[in-house]
Order: structure tokens, then C-alpha cells, then sequence
């Protein structure tokens, strides 16, 4: 599966991520873009696209978002925060429907 990493999650998740193409929004090229611009050119080359924005759901039409969009929460964005959510993450991309997931402790 091939997961984008949004700008605000430490890029050394991806490294929690076995078995995945993962790749951050810096390395695809596409920092500082807007959610909504982010989402679409996400649209035909990634699979899910992982977040911890807490406010994506008011910023951008997320019923018109066309990949599936994984919304994660922790304390902080710290990689040490992040990690125990990843087992969670793994479990719900094996079937993932379109739209907002949240994932949680």
C-alpha cells in the first residue's frame, strides 16, 4: 500500500510502517501545500494519506476526498506519542473504506 505522511507527522513514522511504500509530503514534493490542493494530487498516487490534523474535517470538503484519510490522535506529535498508535494504523488500512478514520489509544 502506498501511504503519504502529511508535513506534520516526524518523518521517521514511516519507518513503523512495515510492508508499505511510505512517503512524506516533503519528499513527494508538495510541502506547504493546502489541504485541499494536498488531498487531491494524493488522490491518484497514494492509497491513504495519514494525519494528526485534528481540524482537516473544517478545512476541506472531506466528502469529496477520493483516498481514504487517517486521522491520528495523540498527545503530541512526537514520534514516542505516534508509535503505540501504529498497530491500530496497520489494522484498519487492511480494509480501508474512503473517507476519515480516526485512530486513537
Amino acid at each position: 500500500m502506498k501511504i503519504l505522511l502529511d508535513e506534520s507527522l516526524p518523518a521517521r513514522l514511516a519507518h513503523e510502517l512495515h510492508g508499505h511504500k511510505v512517503v512524506t509530503v516533503a519528499e513527494a514534493g508538495w510541502s506547504g501545500k493546502k489541504n485541499g490542493e494536498l488531498l487531491k494530487l494524493a488522490e491518484s498516487k497514494f492509497d491513504v494519506f495519514i494525519t494528526i490534523d485534528q481540524n482537516l474535517q473544517y478545512q476541506v470538503n472531506l466528502l469529496r476526498a477520493k483516498i481514504p484519510i487517517i486521522v491520528l490522535s495523540a498527545k503530541t506529535n512526537r514520534l514516542d506519542d505516534l508509535t503505540p498508535l501504529i498497530p491500530k494504523v496497520l489494522t484498519v488500512m487492511k480494509d480501508l473504506p474512503k473517507g476519515i478514520i480516526r485512530v486513537k489509544l
